[in-house]
């Protein structure tokens, strides 16, 4: 796995922007739900990544030596951890993806389901 470096989250930064640039210019539904189907994948989608990547943020954070031990950067951590659950709870998106798949899938005589379903 090639090291990672803030350029290499920028450019996955990047590329999200580019998806929202795209989907504003209104195409067809089947080919916008396909494309943002990795993005809220039920194991693998963003908010769980993100979550996932939030809480190693904390826990990096808290047990490395060289971080000081304050009650305000305990409250930092814990704000950080806080934040993974709630981006945890997204994971149920996927179901309004399924839900869309199905309803346009459906109106244009295309296959129902996620990616993994089909």
């Amino acid at each position: 796995m090639p090291a990672l470096t803030p350029d290499t989250i920028r450019s996955a930064t990047e590329t999200l922007s580019l998806l929202t640039d795209y989907l504003r210019e209104s195409p067809d539904p089947e080919e916008a739900l396909a494309l943002v189907e990795p993005l809220l994948d039920e194991y693998t989608g963003l908010p769980v990544q993100l979550a996932d990547t939030l809480r190693a943020l904390a826990r990096a954070l808290q047990d490395h030596p060289d971080v000081p031990r304050t009650l305000a950067g305990d409250l930092l951590i814990s704000e950080l951890r806080i934040a993974a659950w709630e981006q945890a709870d997204q994971h149920s998106l996927h179901g309004v993806l399924d839900g869309l798949q199905e309803l346009y899938g459906s109106a244009a005589g295309g296959v129902q389901g996620c990616g993994r379903c089909r």
